[in-house]
């Protein structure tokens, strides 16, 4: 009991040693994420979130208003008069074409991965005058930032290559101010405008599309988005694709709608590598139940095989798998994950298979114990690659452990003294009861 009860002292000062490392971890990957965000943001831009564009035309609206005066004897009179206030007016956007890419690149930044993009945006949009009347109109394309050369800019986004131009590729005189595209044109009654909007632009993570400002209708909408990557996953309150397809490793989708009333906007949620810091924390902070599987088979191998064991040596074993966690928490920071893994595994393995075999030899070593630390520190580490499945690994996992342990035990009688050692045997011709001659 008193062997056991080390053994548990082990575990336990182990398990403390694994919640510092993790907590260290986990302080690690915040205040970097905190920090690199806004450097990414400002290198390739935050998610991208275009609106749609904006017609109006100025109507002169006659109001008539109640004037009260008073004369000098203070004899109170009314009188109605007529005023004519400029209301702005919306033009209808009776058409939207659009087509956008996305070219995604993954870069690294401390313990973390973010996923940033390239995406060229092409569109025709077509606006109607469905008045009686001629207007002339005011249009509006927003952007994020202030024109500049060639280029709009503001905040870490930016917008290359920015041109309005009509069906026949003649560029619309346009201004930037305050982040919108504005440019007028004359409309007269039930007349069309149609222009081309193109940039180029980048961002992070994600990019999103308003179909519209408002709840109001849409009309004659068209949305084409290829992507990369094959992968694609869309943002919680996006509006999903008409029909989509994977083609030589790219992803199209297609949003159509003749006549919609919505105010969802379409996105695409870029796809994300998996991130060293969060993954190394989540294993270190697993480790304990690791070392429990690993000193339980080991306790029960050493007992049936006769190998004595001191708590001292659960204490250094402990110590070769803190070592695995410790490597690898500190080298994802330089090297690829794999390797990182791949390293800490062997090193951890060596330190407790060189250990062993002086106290248990080789064969134990190498079989019972080298074995065991595989599948339950470095299979065992190996499940949280593959996100959602670690818990069914660990049930498993247990379930084996339990089912191999009961088959290696099951004949043997725990009743007798097993590590017992035995009598002596005396050499022939001496009588063992006989005294000192």
């Amino acid at each position: 009991m008193a062997r056991l009860l080390a053994i548990a002292f082990v575990w336990l000062g182990c398990a403390i040693a694994w919640v510092i490392l993790g907590s260290t971890l986990v302080a690690r990957t915040n205040d970097v994420s905190n920090s690199l965000d806004s450097g990414v943001h400002a290198l390739w831009g935050p998610p991208g979130n275009q609106l749609p564009p904006t017609a109006s035309y100025t109507a002169v609206q006659v109001t008539q208003e109640t004037v009260t005066t008073r004369n000098a004897a203070g004899v109170a009179s009314s009188q109605t008069v007529e005023k004519q206030v400029n209301v702005e007016r919306s033009l209808l956007l009776d058409a939207s074409d659009i087509a956008v890419s996305f070219d995604l690149e993954h870069r690294k930044k401390g313990l973390l991965w973010f996923p940033t993009y390239g995406v060229h945006f092409q569109a025709r949009y077509v606006v109607l005058n469905q008045t009686a009347e001629p207007h002339v109109g005011t249009l509006r394309f927003p952007l994020k930032g202030d024109a500049g050369g060639g280029a709009a800019s503001n905040g870490g986004v930016s917008f290359d290559g920015f041109s309005v131009t009509d069906d026949a590729g003649k560029p619309l005189p346009h201004e930037i101010h305050d982040g919108v595209a504005t440019w007028t044109t004359e409309l007269a009654p039930g007349a069309r405008h149609a222009f081309h909007v193109e940039y180029r632009s980048r961002g992070t993570s994600r990019w999103t599309y308003a179909m519209t400002a408002n709840n109001t209708e849409i009309k004659n909408f068209r949305l084409r988005m290829e992507t990369s990557f094959p992968n694609v996953d869309f943002p919680v309150g996006t509006t999903s694709p008409s029909r989509h397809s994977v083609e030589n490793g790219r992803w199209k989708g297609d949003w159509e709608f003749t006549s919609l009333i919505a105010g969802a906007p379409i996105g695409i949620e870029m796809p994300t590598l998996l991130n060293p810091g969060p993954l190394a924390s989540k294993v270190t902070f697993f480790a304990p139940l690791s070392l429990l599987f690993f000193f339980f088979v080991v306790a029960i191998l050493s007992f049936v095989k006769k190998r004595e064991m001191h708590p001292m040596h659960y204490l250094l074993l402990g110590c070769a798998f803190f070592a695995f966690h410790l490597l690898f928490a500190y080298m994802v920071d330089h090297v690829a994950i794999a390797t990182s893994f791949g390293i800490a595994s062997v090193v951890s393995v060596f330190l407790v298979v060189s250990y062993a075999r002086l106290f248990v030899g080789w064969r134990f070593a190498l079989l019972e114990m080298g074995i065991s630390q595989i599948v339950y520190l470095v299979l065992f580490s190996l499940t949280f690659f593959w996100e959602g499945y670690t818990g069914l690994a660990i049930a498993i996992g247990a379930t084996l452990t339990l089912f191999l342990v009961m088959q290696i035990t099951g004949r043997f009688d725990f009743s007798t003294k097993s590590r017992k050692r035995e009598t002596p045997r005396m050499p022939e011709g001496l009588d063992a009861t006989a005294g000192p001659a």
